[in-house]
């Protein structure tokens, strides 16, 4: 047995955050400082963290780097912006175009290290021609209450814009790029990791259009113009062939230490660590599986864990502010209906869930003794009712972003 699982399981959390802070992590990725002019960028809610990595292996570096609010980190040389995520504002325009300003005039002499981690999608914002920022803020809010899958989301974002989809290398061009990233997406596609700036995109406008077609996604007349005049980069062009993509931190090392941490207590087995899909349907079936192998522990019996990834969505109904790990949690909870055997975590390992400054959510046997669950999950009302139940995991900022961790401990019977 394990004596206290909701510290147990804060600790697996935090040893997968552990594991990606760019301090730990980053260093070992570099090659030798470059000679001639070295230019730093980045985007993303690790971004200034990675900065500060980086300068401190080679010391003070030119660049700028965009990051969340309250993410930001002391850099001796690189220049670091915080911006508002996961809706752009103005801050995060006037960082872009100073970037894009940077790299316009570049020559093949230069090198450029482009720091790239999840949130640059909203952190790097140059609307599409045509396009305003509150278009812009419009077009966001809407895919965040939609439902649909980070991959969908990040398609249509490229073909908004005048940076992701390959466009910040075709701007560097001719310099060297090598560009650093760690996944907070399904799958570790670089393309998809921050609306791949620095990465060539296969797809079109129409597959831009089918997504807003597939989920309903309201957008202003100047959106669907702009997708007649996508400046996305093919993966071809001649312009991305002196950029280097390399992720180097990802949600399967998060998940390895974890389960590492847990081996000598727990019979572990991971679930994948790319799951997608809507929160409250994957924590019914998680629910399910967990249920059953409770059903099979005998007394004295190793706790069996339950390790997952991945990025869960949230449709939001309701006027709760979603949340995927708060609802993937709040669901579980109404699924296990008390289970004297099950405990489990559920957290961004941004430490940020959806729109909340929260992680996450840890529950237990007890945790429906906090009333108006099911009516907080019809509402998208998680977060709000977590704290209320005082089961909320509040971090702060971690400074790293490999996506959700998801972890369930079943218990032998007493």
């Amino acid at each position: 047995m394990i004596p206290d699982p909701a510290a147990f399981l804060r600790r697996l959390f935090d040893r997968a955050v552990e594991v990606a802070d760019p301090m730990r992590s980053l260093a070992r990725f570099l090659p030798e400082k470059p000679q001639g002019r070295l230019l730093v960028i980045g985007a993303g809610k690790a971004s200034a963290r990675m900065a500060e990595a980086v300068e401190a292996a080679w010391g003070p570096c030119e660049g700028l780097v965009i990051t969340r609010y309250g993410y930001g980190r002391p850099c001796r040389g690189i220049e670091i912006v915080e911006a508002a995520h996961p809706v752009p504002d103005q801050a995060g325009v006037d960082a872009t175009r100073r970037m894009l300003a940077l790299l316009n005039g570049l020559t093949e002499d230069d090198t450029v290290l482009a720091l790239i981690s999840g949130g640059a999608s909203a952190l790097l914002c140059a609307p599409a021609d045509g396009m305003t920022l509150a278009e812009k803020q419009q077009v966001n809010a809407a895919l965040l209450a939609s439902g649909a899958p980070i991959s969908a989301m990040n398609t249509l974002r490229k073909h908004l814009s005048r940076v992701k989809g390959g466009q910040i290398a075709a701007t560097a061009y001719p310099a060297k790029m090598l560009a650093l990233m760690i996944s907070d997406v399904p799958g570790d596609d670089p393309a998809f990791i921050g609306s791949g700036p620095t990465v060539g995109d296969a797809t079109t406008p129409g597959d831009a259009r089918a997504i807003l077609d597939r989920w309903s996604i309201p957008v202003p007349p100047s959106a669907r113009a702009a997708l007649t005049r996508s400046g996305v980069v093919p993966p071809g062009d001649p312009r991305l062939a002196r950029t280097e993509n390399v992720i180097y931190a990802a949600p399967a090392q998060s998940l390895a230490a974890a389960a590492d941490l847990a081996a000598p207590l727990c019979d572990v087995r991971t679930l994948g660590d790319s799951l997608e899909g809507e929160a409250r349907d994957i924590a019914r079936e998680q629910a399910a599986k967990a249920i059953a192998l409770a059903a099979g522990l005998n007394p004295g019996d190793k706790p069996i864990l339950l390790l997952s990834g991945g990025e869960l969505t949230v449709t939001r109904q309701g006027d709760g502010i979603g949340g995927p790990n708060a609802e993937f949690c709040l669901a579980l909870a109404i699924a296990l209906d008390g289970h004297p055997q099950i405990h489990a975590l559920a957290c961004d390992t941004d430490g940020v869930d959806g729109a909340a400054e929260v992680a996450g959510a840890v529950i237990g046997p007890d945790t429906l003794q906090t009333t108006g669950a099911t009516e907080a999950l019809a509402r998208n009302g998680a977060h709000t009712w977590f704290a209320r139940a005082r089961s909320q995991v509040v971090t702060g900022p971690t400074l790293t972003n490999v996506n959700d961790f998801r972890a369930i401990l079943i218990q032998p019977p007493g």
